[in-house]
């Protein structure tokens, strides 16, 4: 975890590289996605992007690359040349001028979103392992009537997990609006069951040229040993 039922999602297996799987689910359509399950053997990194992890453990490595290696794939089916996705302000993704994306990797997923900020003012994505969340974790990260609710959800979905991911994607929804930090307590999730989720901001709503910015609302997906949540807000609403 980080801060920074079925098998239909898989249509691409055989190709290393699906840009029709899990993400493209649960973003609408001007969010072009790309997603792998395994590692490619070797990823090519530009310069820049080396020397951010010249020094990382063979894990990072992999991840970093990788998921790089699906946004590159996502930003060419947008029709924009890909460069180095350098982590900015709080490592959150520098995207070319004029797109908005999100990247997100776990145990046996990377992915990656992108779309044109005359499309989609802001994405957000969380990947996580369906399984329950370590003890401790959950009353670490959820408000009381978070965790009411979650009692009252039915078995078959590690709820505690899908309420961490949604958080996740909260704030990668919520930082590139904002450029602040936004604490696990800060924002009320309610999930649904169908497969969607609403988040209720408890801060002040901050001033956005979108108007002040209260919540979000999100889809999630549990597939195949996954669990994904995603935010995209719409350009124009």
């Amino acid at each position: 975890m980080t801060r920074d039922g079925g098998t239909a999602h898989r249509d691409g297996m055989n190709d290393p590289l699906s840009t029709t799987g899990l993400l493209a689910q649960v973003l609408p359509a001007q969010a072009l996605t790309a997603e792998v399950y395994a590692d490619p053997p070797r990823v090519v990194l530009f310069p820049d992007e080396e020397a951010v992890i010249a020094r990382a453990v063979d894990k990072r490595r992999r991840e970093f690359a990788t998921v790089r290696h699906c946004a590159r794939a996502a930003l060419e089916r947008l029709g924009v040349t890909p460069g180095p996705i350098l982590p900015g302000e709080r490592g959150a993704p520098r995207w070319p001028a004029g797109v908005v994306g999100s990247m997100t990797h776990c145990a046996g997923f990377r992915g990656c979103a992108v779309a044109h900020a005359t499309h989609l003012r802001t994405i957000g994505l969380d990947a996580e392992p369906a399984e329950p969340l370590p003890d401790g974790v959950l009353d670490a990260i959820a408000l009381p009537e978070e965790r009411s609710g979650l009692r009252r959800l039915g078995p078959g979905v590690p709820w505690d997990r899908l309420l961490f991911s949604a958080k996740e994607s909260v704030y990668k929804a919520w930082f590139p609006l904002t450029h602040r930090f936004l604490e696990f307590d800060q924002a009320r999730i309610e999930l649904d069951p169908a497969g969607g989720f609403t988040a209720t901001l408890l801060v002040a709503p901050p001033s956005t040229v979108i108007g002040p910015l209260t919540g979000f609302t999100g889809r999630w997906i549990h597939r195949d040993g996954l669990l994904i949540t995603a935010i995209a807000v719409p350009a124009q609403i």
